[in-house]
């Protein structure tokens, strides 16, 4: 009878361990899935503050509708908290519509978020219409600044940081890159130009190069707009979206150098339409976990069936190298990652 019991314990001890087993592999290998949190959202930029990723995407909708920007955090990658309307037109006086495409750098303690505003026109472009545009209309990158990620932000310039088109490059979809040598740069540009400028120790303006030149144009074959510059293993890689981001033609493209002024020569696509997933995937953002060699694309995609220019969703996945340091073709998921708690 002692022994009956004795296997009968040992075999009740055998499954609560093989279930606790079970359960703590269900919580490591818990997937973030795709879209990452409920709503419109697109041109998403990631970062890491304080322990924690946050996303500060674009609020997805017709210009107009267009005013305001929300923010998401995270500590695993998997669970998103929203921060609603850290930052709008009420508080940003001469923006009107079309606020986009956030970058937000934290410097002295304080918060700076890089936007686009307005949509400015110039009668040179396809989009130029007389009737609503007018040379020399307010708008293009200005700045917010907060004491706190979630904001609120406030107007940091009382005007655009850039409001003139240089080098035929609408001032939209900016980056900021801080250099190895704590330098931070500004990298812009849409209608098929891509500037590079430098800006000041206080981000008030933006500092001449030696030349004299205030942005130097950088523009890569294919390029269309939304930047992103990182360093890895000592090179430069630039990567952009190509096509028309109102369709399924949008996708990410890439090239890489030993300076941050190039010249980039294009290597190929890395992110493209997946019929049987999502199509019109670009204007993305780049995830290193800070002292490894793991990294994710953060991008915005249109679901299938689509039945809006602006229904745009943020999204997550891996991102690879081959042992050259080219970057593998990304393949789009309704899973997304894992969870990843930063140490």
């Amino acid at each position: 009878m002692l022994f009956k019991n004795s296997c009968s314990f040992v075999l009740l001890m055998l499954f609560l361990i093989t279930l606790i087993g079970c359960k703590q592999r269900e919580v490591v290998e818990e997937k973030s899935g795709n879209p990452l949190f409920e709503g419109w959202y697109a041109d998403p930029e990631i970062t890491t503050i304080d322990n924690k990723y946050w996303i500060f995407p674009t609020y997805s909708a017709k210009f107009e509708e267009q005013v305001f920007l929300d923010a998401f955090s995270s500590e695993d990658l998997v669970n998103w908290k929203k921060h609603k309307n850290i930052i709008d037109t009420t508080r940003i006086k001469w923006a009107k519509k079309a606020l986009w495409a956030p970058c937000v750098v934290e410097k002295d303690n304080r918060y700076f978020l890089f936007f686009a505003a307005n949509d400015i026109q110039t009668p040179e472009s396809k989009w130029w219409n007389p009737a609503i545009h007018q040379e020399g209309q307010l708008g293009g990158i200005g700045i917010g600044v907060a004491t706190s990620p979630e904001g609120p932000y406030t107007d940091y310039l009382q005007k655009p940081l850039i409001n003139e088109v240089y080098n035929g490059a609408q001032p939209i979809d900016q980056f900021v890159f801080k250099d190895i040598d704590e330098q931070y740069y500004i990298i812009y540009g849409g209608w098929g130009h891509c500037n590079i400028g430098k800006l000041n120790e206080d981000f008030t303006a933006l500092s001449s190069f030696e030349d004299g030149e205030v942005v130097k144009e950088i523009t890569p074959e294919g390029y269309v707009e939304g930047p992103v510059i990182f360093l890895r293993s000592g090179w430069y890689y630039f990567m952009w979206s190509e096509g028309n981001w109102t369709n399924g033609s949008y996708k990410v493209a890439y090239g890489k150098s030993k300076s941050l002024f190039g010249p980039f020569q294009k290597i190929g696509t890395v992110l493209e339409s997946d019929p049987a997933v999502a199509t019109g995937a670009g204007h993305h953002s780049v995830l290193n976990i800070p002292n490894t060699d793991d990294w994710y694309i953060i991008y915005h995609r249109r679901p299938i069936p689509n039945e809006d220019r602006d229904h745009r969703v943020t999204c997550i996945d891996r991102m690879h190298f081959d042992e050259k340091g080219f970057i593998q073709p990304i393949k789009m998921t309704f899973e997304g990652v894992k969870s990843r708690v930063l140490q």
